[in-house]
């Protein structure tokens, strides 16, 4: 995207400020500290410290780079907005209160508006590049998960399966992980999102894992639930179901339906099933520079899907004391259906 864009339909905008970590690397291709990008409907310019001043001058396209130091931070913005005769000007809503209290004050002189919607929602349609930027840390991720998983055996701790799995996505090419990986044994599979403890694998058991790699700054997501053995007829049931929901969703899910209707396909099949109670959480969410970011794909949104937007497909249902079953894809949003971006297998028994 051009800085431009962020006026499109948004004119009462003279300017916007980004100071978030994920709006900066959005900008700049480059994962700083510090920093903030200012952009005016001429340019866009990146406000750093002097610790970044060589890799920003090498990295940073297309963007004014201005070296600054912690004191006169918020004074190079005003200087900044001030020089581009700005007026009415956009800001995330991300800072701490301490903070814009001194961004307040730095731009006294200009009406200040909040503008996190805006970018969130330009972010949550992607370029070609960043899908594949996406579609290579899933390809990275689940080489890992495959290579991993086949090691596993009786007597395994969660801990144990997920520093297998962590070294596998780094070793083949992440930059490191999109998120804290979760693996869970057994009854902690009825546990969303469960920290890996040092239980051991037993047979018959439920194995969950909800991981994703990060490459050139995107992330991945995928979940998959796995048993050694046999995990039992209920068991059996609620994976079927699980799986049934997520194959009936991604067929009808496409650009302008909005996210609720999306999350109602899945969800309707579930409690059709008897397990509506079980199903808690959305049915899935953006995925980009961070790992949740819009659109939320759950019962209340009502957000409209566009082309390009990447979504995860994650219906699941837990039974506390039993189990737990959550599959994973992630969806390329198209105009009549959507791209399925995540290849590796959706079966139970290994």
């Amino acid at each position: 995207m051009t800085t431009s864009d962020l006026f499109e339909n948004n004119g009462k905008f003279d300017a916007f400020v980004f100071m978030g970590e994920s709006n900066r690397f959005y900008f700049t291709r480059f994962e700083t500290s510090f920093g903030a990008v200012v952009v005016t409907r001429d340019k866009g310019v990146f406000i750093t410290d002097f610790r970044y001043e060589t890799e920003a001058q090498e990295r940073v396209k297309d963007l004014d780079i201005v070296i600054s130091t912690y004191s006169e931070f918020f004074g190079k913005i005003a200087e900044v907005l001030q020089a581009a005769g700005a007026k009415t000007v956009g800001y995330e809503e991300t800072m701490s209160v301490g903070e814009f209290g001194e961004f307040k004050a730095a731009l006294k002189e200009f009406k200040l508006k909040p503008a996190g919607d805006i970018i969130a929602a330009k972010r949550a349609v992607k370029t070609e590049e960043e899908i594949g930027f996406i579609c290579t840390a899933q390809q990275i991720a689940e080489r890992a998960l495959q290579k991993a998983i086949s090691r596993v055996k009786a007597g395994v701790t969660e801990r144990e399966l997920m520093a297998e799995i962590n070294y596998e996505m780094i070793i083949g090419g992440a930059e490191k992980y999109s998120f804290e990986t979760i693996v869970a044994f057994g009854a902690n599979t009825a546990q969303p999102h469960h920290h890996p403890s040092d239980k051991k694998l037993d047979k018959d058991e439920l194995i969950l894992v909800d991981m994703g790699a990060k490459y050139n700054g995107y992330c991945s997501d995928m979940t998959r639930t796995f048993c050694i053995g046999d995990p039992g007829e209920q068991l059996e049931r609620v994976y079927d179901i699980v799986k049934e929901a997520q194959e009936y969703a991604i067929k009808y899910i496409k650009a302008g339906m909005t996210c609720h209707e999306a999350d109602a396909l899945a969800r309707e099949y579930i409690i059709a099933n008897g397990y509506g109670d079980n199903f808690g959480h959305s049915f899935g969410h953006g995925v980009g520079i961070d790992i949740h970011e819009d659109p939320r794909v759950g019962a209340s949104s009502q957000i409209v899907l566009r082309p390009n937007m990447v979504i995860t497909a994650e219906p699941g249902i837990y039974i506390p004391g039993l189990g737990g079953v959550r599959i994973e894809d992630m969806l390329v949003v198209k105009e009549n259906g959507v791209s399925d971006i995540t290849s590796y297998e959706k079966k139970l028994i290994i």
